[in-house]
């Protein structure tokens, strides 16, 4: 899974970058145009891990990750209705979701490129250079459709006009400042657009960035935002990105402590993974071979055959059949053979359905 954080400078996209990925990465550079981004890598927290490793003893485990990239600088025209092009738009379109860092926190040191704090107009202006960006594919593309179909065949024709007629239907909703995933569209429309990596398409995770002295008011924030944008695609959560990136530099220990004398309940990472798999429709299964235990990201509805494709090429062309065991079952049972003597350690075949929390033995042939 790849996220791209974006933001409007000097909202906090560097320091919540560092909450994420535990790094280091200077975040007074906030004026640079460098669009060399931040990359790094979150361990996503598993405690059915620490449950698994209790029952299999492995010699080593291995969480799912998360990509996270942070472009440090922005085009001089962004925020002026230009849209997101080179560089940048190529990081983006890549990206499965996007994180928008949004700052609510006051700083007289750090003056808002607006002059004053608005959550809501700064999500607003973002969405529209993305909008703008995707208005541009699309003009593109109906132009190269408009050529296409001056001499093709009627055969050929079919699938073009189809193509356009889509087209237009989004792009008349984009130009009155729609995103694609806020648009009426079926699922097998939504899947057709998956190559063109429109940016309004993809899920999007909205991050408060809030100050100290707001810490009690982040579900009141969430929840204002949430209720304007309410879709299955769009997530918000408010988090004080430099406390966050304070208790990420203290030892787990303190952490706790330090967390518990503030009121929060669980680290900022492990929300905003979370919601990322939610808004992404993603499960966790596990393998163990070789002595090693590890955790896989796949969509939910994904088959065990595809599931194996995941681990290697081979293991879905040659598979036989799936070993599988779901989580809740081996827990209370305590042990494979504990499972197997209750029934509850089965055999599936290609076409089962991987729930989240399966372990699984792939049996393959090649």
């Amino acid at each position: 899974m790849e996220i791209c954080i974006i933001g409007l400078p000097k909202s906090g996209k560097t320091t919540i970058f560092n909450v994420l990925t535990k790094g280091k990465a200077d975040t007074t550079t906030f004026a640079t145009t460098s669009l060399t981004p931040n990359i790094g890598i979150s361990k996503v927290p598993e405690p059915r891990l620490q449950a698994l490793e209790k029952i299999f003893h492995p010699k080593k485990v291995i969480p799912a990750e998360v990509k996270y990239v942070d472009i440090v600088g922005i085009a001089k025209e962004f925020g002026k209705g230009e849209g997101i092009g080179g560089q940048f738009l190529n990081y983006l379109s890549n990206a499965d979701a996007l994180i928008h860092v949004v700052r609510s926190f006051p700083d007289d040191n750090v003056p808002h490129i607006q002059g004053d704090i608005s959550p809501k107009r700064d999500i607003a202006t973002m969405n529209l250079e993305l909008v703008f960006s995707d208005l541009a594919i699309i003009e593109r593309r109906l132009k190269r459709l408009e050529d296409s179909l001056k001499g093709a065949k009627q055969a050929e024709r079919d699938p073009l006009l189809k193509e356009q007629s889509l087209l237009q239907r989004i792009k008349s909703e984009l130009e009155k400042e729609v995103p694609i995933w806020h648009q009426s569209l079926t699922d097998e429309e939504m899947k057709s657009l998956t190559n063109y990596q429109f940016l309004t398409a993809k899920p999007m995770l909205i991050v408060i960035n809030i100050g100290e002295n707001q810490l009690g008011q982040d579900k009141t924030m969430e929840a204002e935002i949430r209720s304007a944008y309410s879709h299955s695609l769009f997530e918000v959560v408010a988090i004080c990105g430099k406390l966050e990136m304070e208790l990420t530099q203290l030892s787990d220990s303190d952490s706790i402590e330090f967390r518990k004398a503030l009121g929060l309940v669980e680290p900022a990472v492990d929300r905003i993974i979370g919601l990322s798999y939610q808004l992404l429709g993603l499960i966790s299964f596990f393998t163990t071979v070789s002595e090693e235990l590890k955790a896989w990201t796949i969509t939910r509805g994904t088959s065990a055959v595809k599931a194996a494709g995941k681990i290697h090429t081979d293991m879905e062309k040659g598979f036989i059949r799936a070993e599988v065991v779901n989580f809740n079952d081996l827990n209370k049972c305590g042990s494979l053979a504990e499972a197997r003597k209750h029934g509850v350690l089965r055999l599936e075949g290609k076409n089962y359905t991987v729930q989240d929390g399966d372990i699984i033995t792939f049996l393959f042939n090649v």
